[in-house]
């Protein structure tokens, strides 16, 4: 029974991906056979339509006089252009909200605290980095419902990339600091962030001044040429990825002698939340350039199916990165810093083994400890019990010795 649990448990993200992209995908089926046979559309099924066509006639949801090129954000048989803005606008909404909740709360966190909030600054603007890029992955989404163009053709090769080498830039930094590199600690994690991200910066720039300025030739671009974009962006995810699995491996093997119980918890969970995140995004991403290469040409359904694949994968994509680490690493901020104003940092534990048992924390002084005890006390009868003496007081008495040598 344990391994049949394990099965399933195993299988349901597997499940759950396919499920999300074969709903679109049939509703775009049902959408591209119904228009075949329809007569009142005055549009082609193509990736970029004719110049000469300016308006939809007889499209249920779209008005009269809307471009064909936006065809798929009201055409109610093409389901699956509704379903992804619905999705990516409600990702978005909710990327920039905790966005500026948390921008809002670290303002009045460092203006109602007397001292510097140097320590969470750095994770703080890692987090923003990565709630901006999250909130673009979505609102990229519409490029790809709206049909090919001039006007989009740059979108989607510049920004596809630029945004999640961003996303997978702070999730890198973040593993980095997780595993105590020196570099990405404080303000060095956004800096690892923004230099990584740079460099996908450069390369699409790089493609779209050769193309575009220098050949002096219009924006297009194939399948193979779009997914070989990305191989830097693979790179930084699968580095990710790797340095979370170690992260995960370390965090549930290594024992503490320390006692930070609580924060050994929460070290393990995050692990396991970023780790996690990778893994979805990893398989998405096998997914999403499978179908665009080969997929879709064997099915027979190019470019019918690019998009609307390409569109999947940032919608599902976006609510992994929003949900798997967006959501979580803001709740460990101000848990953590909820935590630490509650109780304050006691370094007892590291400067003696035996500070946290009860009854040897306070120290005693003067006449309380036996240690200082002095002779003429004992002498005057106030002290009959034997008491603990110090170890570098000698037991040989001058007193005692002087009377012997008058005797």
């Amino acid at each position: 029974m344990a391994s049949l649990s394990l099965k399933h448990n195993s299988l349901f993200p597997a499940l759950l991906l396919f499920f999300f992209f074969s709903v679109p995908l049939t509703c775009l089926c049902q959408a591209a056979n119904s228009s075949a046979t329809s007569s009142t559309i005055n549009i082609k099924t193509t990736s970029s339509p004719s110049s000469n066509e300016t308006s939809l006639k007889g499209v249920r949801g779209c008005g009269n006089g809307l471009h064909p090129i936006y065809r798929y954000l009201c055409d109610r048989r093409a389901a699956w252009g509704i379903i992804l803005e619905t999705l990516a606008s409600a990702g978005f909404l909710f990327s920039m909200g905790l966005l500026l909740g948390l921008l809002f709360w670290y303002i009045w966190l460092c203006a109602s605290s007397k001292r510097q909030r140097s320590s969470i600054g750095g994770t703080v603007a890692c987090t923003s980095l990565f709630l901006f890029a999250t909130a673009g992955v979505f609102a990229l989404t519409f490029s790809f419902i709206i049909r090919l163009t001039d006007q989009t053709c740059p979108t989607r090769i510049f920004l596809f990339s630029v945004l999640f080498s961003l996303a997978f830039s702070c999730l890198l930094a973040r593993c980095l600091a997780l595993l105590g590199f020196a570099a990405a600690r404080g303000w060095g994690e956004p800096a690892v962030a923004l230099g990584l991200f740079t460099v996908q910066v450069i390369i699409s720039t790089q493609w779209l001044i050769l193309v575009l300025v220098r050949d002096k030739r219009p924006c297009e671009y194939s399948q193979a040429e779009f997914a070989m974009l990305q191989i830097y962006v693979l790179c930084i995810l699968m580095i990710s990825f790797i340095l979370s699995m170690h992260f995960l491996h370390r965090s549930c093997s290594t024992y503490s002698y320390s006692y930070t119980g609580p924060a050994n918890v929460q070290g393990r969970v995050q692990a396991s939340v970023v780790f996690l995140t990778l893994l979805l995004s990893v398989c998405i991403w096998v997914v999403w350039i499978t179908m665009l290469t080969r997929g879709n040409p064997e099915k027979g359904r190019r470019p019918q199916w690019d998009d609307p694949v390409l569109s999947i994968a940032l919608v599902a994509n976006g609510w992994v990165l929003l949900m798997g680490h967006g959501l979580s690493q803001v709740s460990f901020l101000c848990r953590g810093e909820g935590k630490s104003k509650d109780a304050p940092l006691s370094f007892a534990g590291w400067t003696s083994p035996s500070a946290d048992i009860t009854g040897l924390e306070s120290q005693k002084e003067g006449r309380e400890n036996g240690s200082f005890e002095n002779d003429s006390e004992n002498r005057r009868g106030r002290r009959a019990d034997p008491t603990l003496r110090s170890p570098y007081e000698s037991g040989f008495s001058m007193t005692v010795s002087n009377k012997a040598c008058e005797g």
